[in-house]
């Protein structure tokens, strides 16, 4: 049994330290968005209520080793595919369309997105599947290490499958983004990374020239609606298709801009931005606190991924390793697509910026995210010097 002392030295202080100045950042940031007069509901007390579940998710996936994460993992994943068949299968009095995506239960006084937690879900599973096949193979094919990427990508693919039924494509991205961080630290050899990745590049830079300059074939051969286009052209040319598709680019390339380096102060918005509370939530901090203040929210990310790279790198457990993979990767992407969508580097896919916009789901699966984290240092800290181990 161990002591008050010995459970105190196996908190992660430094990460409580940056979730702390994040939740400041999210609960300053969404008060402004609602200075505009535009919104009825308190989103700050709903924001701090979320923080405070995620809080309790934490304490209780704490509570679990690497063992048990790895025993529930298969099962959690089973959860996730149920819960995004249910959707699609859902009435709409269960499961609305909400800006043409079916992506949500509306339950009475719960609105739940399954995809935010299918997420965390997948990185559990596909670190167990690295950590069976390498005990299973201990010495290296090729053979082997084609069967390994053949096992990751068939596991992405359900649920990504399934997510693109809503259709939701900025999850989608996450599913991939998680499936390559975790190809890369899962020691398969570059004489396959390095074809595959190849051709994905060259093909995914052949679809932007369809589209730009052959978009009638797309739509011929493959059945692709011009209007589908619309995000593409509208990132390419925002101020062509201002009063549409273009019209959030350009009013956050606004907002962003006018704060100039300093900003023009708490709650003195002057930009007009709908919904800017959620996925633009950094346009609201650009203009207020400018590019210092947006500075600072970029080096609060850094912070994160930079203190869970460590704590990878520096543990003893294979599984700990491939699941920390997948958070980082989850969150930098999710980070890199939010802040470069609302400064115009990326296309607009509607993904959040993580524990700082504001949306029940997507910070709850944010900090469920997080707390394997807690628990990698609440638990192997606990025996590390232990003659157990």
């Amino acid at each position: 049994m161990t002591s008050p002392n010995k459970n105190s030295s196996r908190i992660d202080y430094g990460l409580i330290l940056i979730l702390l100045m994040m939740f400041i950042t999210s609960c300053i940031a969404i008060y402004s968005a609602q200075t505009t007069g535009q919104y009825d509901s308190n989103f700050v007390l709903k924001q701090v209520l979320y923080y405070m579940v995620g809080i309790g998710i934490i304490l209780v996936v704490v509570r679990f080793d690497s063992e048990q994460l790895m025993g529930m993992a298969w099962y959690l994943y089973g959860l996730g595919i149920v819960l995004l068949m249910l959707l699609i299968v859902s009435p709409p009095s269960i499961a609305p369309r909400i800006n043409g995506a079916k992506s949500w239960f509306q339950l009475p006084g719960l609105s739940l997105q399954p995809s935010e937690f299918i997420k965390v879900f997948l990185i559990l599973t596909l670190a167990r599947v690295l950590i069976v096949h390498h005990q299973k193979n201990p010495v290296k094919t090729i053979r082997s290490d084609m069967w390994l990427l053949i096992k990751l990508g068939l596991v992405t693919l359900f649920p990504l499958l399934l997510v693109m039924q809503q259709p939701d494509l900025g999850t989608s991205l996450v599913f991939l983004s998680i499936l390559l961080g975790m190809i890369f630290v899962s020691g398969i050899t570059w004489k396959i990374l390095l074809p595959l990745f190849s051709s994905a590049a060259a093909l995914t830079a052949g679809i932007f020239y369809m589209v730009l300059w052959h978009p009638l074939l797309l739509e011929k051969y493959l059945g692709v609606k011009q209007y589908q286009f619309g995000r593409i052209y509208s990132w390419l040319d925002p101020y062509t298709y201002e009063s549409s598709t273009g019209f959030h680019l350009t009013r956050s390339l606004l907002a962003i801009g006018s704060g100039q380096t300093m900003g023009k102060g708490f709650g003195y918005r002057e930009v007009y931005l709908p919904e800017s509370h959620t996925d633009f939530i950094f346009s609201i901090i650009g203009e207020e606190y400018g590019f210092i203040g947006a500075s600072i929210v970029v080096s609060l990310f850094f912070l994160l991924v930079y203190h869970i790279t460590k704590l990878a790198l520096g543990t003893k457990v294979p599984y700990y390793t491939y699941m920390c993979a997948g958070v980082i990767a989850m969150i930098t992407f999710h980070a890199f697509q939010n802040i470069g969508m609302t400064i115009g580097l990326l296309p607009i896919t509607g993904i959040p910026l993580p524990f700082i916009s504001y949306g029940g789901s997507s910070l709850m699966g944010n900090m469920f995210a997080i707390s394997l984290i807690f628990s990698m240092t609440f638990n192997e800290r606990q025996y590390m010097f232990s003659s157990d181990r």
